[in-house]
Parts: C-alpha cells; structure tokens; sequence
C-alpha cells in the first residue's frame, strides 16, 4: 500500500522537523515547507492526502495558504498548528476551510491520532446504500459531491458537506443529535468540532436558499432537523 501524502508547512525549523521525522517514523510520506509560499508552491505540484498548516507565517499565512488550498482542492483535510487559543481565530480558521485545529504545545500522538481520523475518512469509499436524495427541488448526488438544483444548476460540495447533508437526508424529519454528526464525521463533539458544525449548517442553508420548502432546523442544545414542507 503506497504511504499518504502529507504536506507540512511550519516555520518553526526544530518543530517541523520533529513532527517531520516523527510522521515519516508513522509511515507518511511527508514534505516540509518552511513558509506559506514554499507551501504554496509545493502544493501546486503534486497531489496530498492532508494539509498541516501553522497559523503565523511568513510570506502567506496559514489561513490565507488554506483559503488558496480550498479554491484549488475542495476535498484535501487541512489540520492547522498555532500558538493561538483564541476562539475568533480558530473559528477563522474553520470558515477559511480547516477541519480541524491543534494549539501548541501539543502531544505528538494527538496530533497522529487526528491525522488518523481524517485519513480514514476521506479515503472510504462511499456506502453502497442510498446515494442520491431528492430535496424539494434539489437532487442531492452524495457520490459526485453535487447538489442539483433543477436541470442546470450545481453546487460543488466538500466531502465534510455532503457528508453532514446525507446524513440530514438519511434521518429526514426527525431531529439528528449534534454528537451523532460530529463523531462519526469530525472525529470528536468538543467545543471547536461544534462550532465548525455550525458554519457548516449556515453554508448548507445558503445552498438551499432557493426552496423555501427546505428547512434546517436548530433544536436548541440538542441538534438539526431537515424538512421538506
């Protein structure tokens, strides 16, 4: 089985060897870039299985190297490392297209064990039962990452958005707790998985905008329900 492709961008040179040298032990195949541009760069000459950005750069920052990933790759995991513990910034970091967000210091394994869970997501085949679900009139194609609305138009999904829609679909009417969303596709229910969750929620919303028969309803404290009037 060929090793998964991770790209490293950290600036810190001791720390992004360590977390180099410690992956490549785990059995990845990783590139290290020292800048946001140096990422960058390496990003747009071959394919990666993950992102791990650091937050404060030189040259590109990590959010803005992550908004740069996001328009070319809609599906890759980007995971960011910072200094940072501010709540506005890692919730800058989820709208800019991150999955998940480690703060240093860190413990090296945690930092493989998230790694694990979306390597392990994002290389599943999709479930050979229900694929495709109709919404009003939107037509939901969990396969292709598409969601129709009408004959010609199409929203791009990431793998993370279809996910938590089918998922909506799959329940249809009844109320979806939030840990039974976020555990099966963010890896964890803490704080910061639940509030990507809801930038989540509010982009799926926008996507339906043009039915309003469609409805994503918050039950407060507990979860969503989808709706179809």
């Amino acid at each position: 089985m060929s090793k998964s492709q991770l790209l490293l961008v950290e600036d810190d040179e001791n720390l992004g060897s360590v977390i180099r040298d410690y992956l490549q032990i785990c059995g990845y195949e990783i590139a290290l870039c020292m800048d946001g541009e140096a990422g960058w760069a390496a990003f747009q000459q071959k394919s990666y299985d993950l992102c791990i950005l650091d937050v404060m750069m030189p040259k590109l920052d990590g959010f803005s190297l992550a908004e740069r990933i996001r328009a070319k790759d809609e599906k890759v995991p980007i995971l960011f490392l910072t200094a940072k513990s501010n709540k506005e910034d890692k919730i800058a970091g989820f709208k800019m297209g991150g999955d998940d967000y480690i703060t240093k210091p860190f413990n090296i394994e945690e930092l493989v064990l998230r790694i694990e869970v979306f390597l392990k997501r994002s290389q599943q085949k999709p479930m050979a039962n229900k694929q495709l679900f109709i919404l009003g009139n939107y037509r939901l194609e969990y396969r292709n990452l598409v969601l129709c609305h009408g004959e010609t138009a199409k929203q791009n999904l990431t793998q993370k958005e279809a996910d938590v829609l089918r998922l909506l679909c799959l329940e249809m009417g009844n109320v979806v707790k939030r840990e039974d969303i976020l555990n099966p596709i963010w890896g964890n229910d803490d704080y910061f998985a639940g509030r990507s969750l809801d930038v989540f929620i509010s982009k799926l919303r926008k996507y339906l905008k043009e039915d309003g028969r469609i409805e994503i309803q918050n039950v407060h404290s507990v979860g969503f329900r989808l709706v179809v009037s």
